[in-house]
């Protein structure tokens, strides 16, 4: 008798050839510009914050909440965009710490995430029903699409984690909803997407969420409608511990630009769309300061979309509409997010919306093109795509008629590589088209990476990005230094070994800020020099004794009249950098505590970790005193004084002052910080971590249950196959 063997499926393959490919077509950027995937927030925020954190978690230091060298970017928990409780993020810091390069721990940790989208995108368009070939180039090309690549690969790499779990998120829950897979899947992916702390990630599984209640009402499924309810009410369980810190210290923060407006930035027309295969469009939209016209191809999606429109099976989205009601229901939904209003609450950029728009469509076309093109009415069809690409390629060319080369290579792309797709397709080579339109995404990028090298619609900033050249280009300094001018950008003094007292925020300290003249991206004004040596309210103490300075490096285009005040020398001059440095030590040097009032003796303070310190004093009995620290008066310090309860307050600049009773002659004065709303939101944490393994547990035992009571020749087909990729 002859065996069968079961044949392995191919599903696992062609995922794992997604992710190799896009891993693959993801060097092109790189390999044209090495510094494509480190620039703007990614230079200065991202990637040496990443490195830094990395730094500390292999030291042994979790959780990080707090980096009070860092001061107004150093309130971790409450920036929340760094995702310190989200594992994957903590994983990757560790992985960038390793290296020296950070344009090369860029593109590592960037292709990485976009081979997790491709292979998320390629699952989703699977779970409803397209097949594998179509499946595999909408995955492909999706990560490479405009705005996707060009700024959030690019430059805001949160925004990349954030939309990177969405389709997981929404692939996983669908499943659960149906029955297909257990709830531990949809709440861990969509625990992933919450966790990087990026509010578009939560939103993202909010919309999907609600989407899926749409679509199962639909099917009349309550099942389906108690499952999504029971995954997103668990899910939602996270938010409170990585949101509640950020709206806890709100009131001491800036945020610029919050509530409901609209100015036009980063707003797309509908119109837009049209062009979204074009590689060469640059759409008419308002950037960041002046500009009218984007110098990126931000609304571009992928190149095969327009020509293969009339090609595909229409009459599925009436025969299927309401399995495919929740795509169109997300969809729907990010296409109003997208054309505007420009700012909602924390929602800024309504660009940032499109990639969505985008993946939902992404998987409608991937339905539709299963099978493969149609091939009847091919002269009525052709003539469609003739006049939709001269349509695009007009307004592509009235948009910018000075780059009509450029123009006419992207019409050439989607004329010749649609024809020689529906070639194969008319004579049964599907996996030939498939083929092409692969091939077709890697050619467009490298035209465009040609043509659009950089973001030039954001900030570039020129230092070196290997840590030892930083370091070694870094002015000679000694301990908390204070900037007058841009020292290095951002966080970027995070690798370089300077500790400086600016850096790269999303919320700023309001006091603080004022008080030294400071920006989001820790640079100073020329007014700062003296701002940093006037003495303020506390007892005639300059700023520079509060916040523990014991360097001011001074840009020299800013400030050619810099000057050393009484006690302060000049230990440095250079081309660029005027540094002056203390005469004298500063007490205290194993706390940041930074002044006693008059009659408060300090023996001891100790600060052993970022989050807490310890002062023993003496004073004399019915004298009151008060104690200052080189600590942002963050919401959630308490201090203790020997057990008893002590107030905090915000001193000059928004530093720490704790103010010392009357009644006592010293004792311990202990400072400890916790974010606002942390108990709470560890507890109902782990509140959801419980709820979802119950309920994955009790899902587990009713399908085995219904597996027992009814026969396998009973079953449904579906519920015997096989659920592969």
């Amino acid at each position: 008798m002859r065996t069968l063997v079961q044949r392995p499926t191919r599903g696992p393959l062609v995922a794992l050839g997604v992710c190799v490919a896009v891993v693959l077509i993801a060097q092109i950027p790189f390999l044209r510009n090495r510094l494509f995937y480190v620039w703007d927030d990614s230079a200065v925020q991202f990637l040496p914050t990443w490195h830094h954190l990395g730094d500390r978690l292999l030291a042994g230091e979790w959780p990080l909440l707090l980096d009070v060298d860092s001061w107004m970017g150093g309130n971790l928990a409450a920036e929340a965009l760094f995702g310190v409780w989200n594992p994957v993020n903590l994983a990757n810091y560790a992985l960038v710490a390793q290296f020296d390069d950070l344009a090369v721990a860029a593109v590592v940790v960037k292709s990485e995430f976009l081979a997790l989208l491709a292979l998320g995108t390629y699952l989703l368009c699977r779970e409803y029903g397209a097949s594998r070939g179509p499946a595999a180039v909408v995955g492909i090309a999706l990560p490479f699409c405009g705005f996707t690549l060009y700024y959030e690969a690019a430059t805001w790499a949160a925004g990349l984690m954030a939309f990177t779990w969405l389709p997981f998120t929404w692939w996983a829950a669908r499943r659960a909803a149906r029955g297909a897979a257990s709830p531990l899947w949809a709440f861990l992916f969509g625990a992933l997407a919450v966790t990087t702390g990026n509010p578009y990630g939560l939103l993202g599984v909010c919309v999907v969420m609600a989407a899926l209640l749409v679509e199962s009402w639909l099917k009349r499924d309550r099942s389906a409608l108690v499952r999504v309810l029971v995954v997103g009410g668990l899910v939602a369980l996270l938010v409170p511990l990585v949101y509640l810190p950020l709206l806890g210290s709100s009131a001491v923060t800036v945020r610029a630009n919050q509530g409901f407006s609209s100015d036009g930035t980063l707003m797309p027309r509908l119109s837009e769309l049209i062009n979204l295969s074009m590689a060469s469009h640059q759409p008419m939209v308002k950037g960041f300061g002046h500009s009218i016209r984007m110098l990126t191809p931000s609304a571009y999606f992928a190149w095969f979309v327009v020509p293969l429109l009339p090609w595909l099976h229409w009459s599925r989205l009436r025969d299927r509409w309401r399995p495919l009601a929740g795509v169109l229901a997300v969809g729907a939904a990010y296409l109003l997010l997208a054309i505007g209003p420009s700012n909602l609450w924390m929602f800024r950029f309504p660009l940032r919306h499109l990639e969505v728009v985008y993946l939902a469509f992404g998987v409608l076309f991937a339905v539709l093109l299963t099978g493969g093109p149609r091939m009847d009415h091919v002269r009525r069809r052709a003539s469609i795509t003739a006049g939709a690409l001269l349509l695009t390629a007009y307004l592509t060319f009235a948009a910018g008629p000075w780059q009509w080369r450029h123009h006419l290579v992207a019409l050439a792309l989607l004329a010749v590589g649609g024809a020689l797709a529906l070639w194969l397709a008319r004579r049964g080579r599907l996996v030939g088209t498939y083929g092409v339109l692969v091939a077709g995404v890697a050619v467009g990028l490298v035209a465009q990476t040609s043509w659009f090298p950089f973001n030039g619609d954001v900030a570039e900033h020129r230092f070196p990005r290997s840590v030892s050249e930083l370091r070694a280009q870094t002015p000679p300094h000694e301990g908390t230094t204070f900037p007058v001018g841009t020292v290095l950008p951002g966080n970027v003094g995070l690798v370089a070994g300077l500790s400086s007292v600016g850096s790269y925020t999303g919320m700023s300290f309001r006091e603080f800020a004022a008080a030294t003249c400071m920006v989001y991206h820790g640079g100073t004004c020329a007014g700062s020099l003296e701002k940093v040596f006037t003495p303020t309210r506390l007892d005639g103490v300059v700023l520079a004794d509060l916040i523990r300075a014991e360097s001011v490096v001074v840009e020299n285009a800013l400030r050619p009249d810099a000057q050393p005040p009484p006690g302060w020398r000049v230990s440095s001059r250079s081309a660029k950098f005027t540094v002056l440095s203390r005469e004298q030590p500063l007490p205290w040097p194993d706390g940041r505590l930074a002044h006693a009032t008059a009659g408060v003796r300090v023996t001891e303070d100790v600060a052993p970790h970022d989050r807490d310190e310890s002062v023993r004093f003496s004073k004399p009995r019915g004298q009151a005193g008060s104690l200052a620290f080189a600590r942002l008066a963050w919401p959630g310090y308490r201090a203790e004084l020997d057990g008893r309860a002590l107030a905090t307050r915000e001193g000059p600049a928004g530093l720490l002052v704790v103010d010392l009773p009357a009644d006592v002659e010293g004792g311990r004065l202990t400072l400890r910080w916790t974010p606002p709303g942390l108990p709470l939101g560890i507890a109902l944490a782990v509140l959801s971590l419980l709820g979802v393994l119950a309920y994955a547990g009790f899902t587990w035992r009713r399908a085995r249950r219904d597996r027992v009571l009814v026969p396998a020749e009973r079953r449904a087909p579906a519920e015997l196959s096989s659920s592969g990729v």
